[in-house]
């Protein structure tokens, strides 16, 4: 009988607990403080449609808060997929990890081709070539192309680590559109 009690005891213990647990607000010093007030989270991200308007270049910059690949196109595009995991060549299905620098790697789709109409190529670069120089930036390690097939175009973004990204569409300059990729150089303050 003293057994049961207790455990009566111990199991309405436990029940305001975890009620008092599940109700109190989350404390922001144990959060801390977002870097520069950047909220975009490391989940993969992915919008718009397949476009016909081919790759024509791709280029990085250094920010104060973040490191940035820019995607541009000859034409509108909208379609894109980014998310942090291995990286395969189109249309080989091979891994381009071994090839690319860095703690973190981020497979970024382009929903648009690296060819034109005749399915000559729009960007100089080979399957596993490097397509930036990234020396000297923060977040940033490599960038490396994984090929364009049936109107995808795929590249490896090697970065220090699993880190805040966004991404987002930019129209111009002209006809062109760019899809912009913007790493965070750190989590927290």
């Amino acid at each position: 009988m003293r057994i049961r009690r207790t455990m009566a005891a111990l199991v309405v213990a436990l029940t305001a607990l975890l009620a008092g647990a599940a109700t109190a607000a989350p404390s922001t010093a144990a959060t801390g403080t977002p870097y520069c007030g950047i909220t975009w989270g490391s989940g993969g991200k992915a919008a718009g449609a397949l476009s016909s308007a081919p790759l024509g270049a791709v280029r990085t910059g250094r920010h104060a808060c973040y490191d940035r690949v820019v995607f541009e196109f000859n034409g509108k595009v909208t379609g894109y997929s980014v998310r942090y995991g291995e990286t395969y060549t189109e249309g080989e299905g091979r891994a381009l990890s071994p090839y690319t620098a860095g703690g973190a790697l981020l497979r970024v789709s382009l929903r648009a081709p690296a060819y034109d109409d005749r399915h000559a190529a729009t960007v100089p670069y080979r399957v596993g070539d490097h397509a930036a120089n990234v020396l000297r930036y923060r977040t940033l390690r490599d960038v490396v192309f994984g090929g364009s097939f049936e109107g995808y175009t795929t590249f490896a973004v090697g970065v220090r680590a699993r880190l805040p990204f966004r991404v987002f569409v930019l129209a111009g300059p002209g006809t062109h559109s760019r899809i912009v990729l913007d790493v965070a150089h750190q989590w927290q303050q």
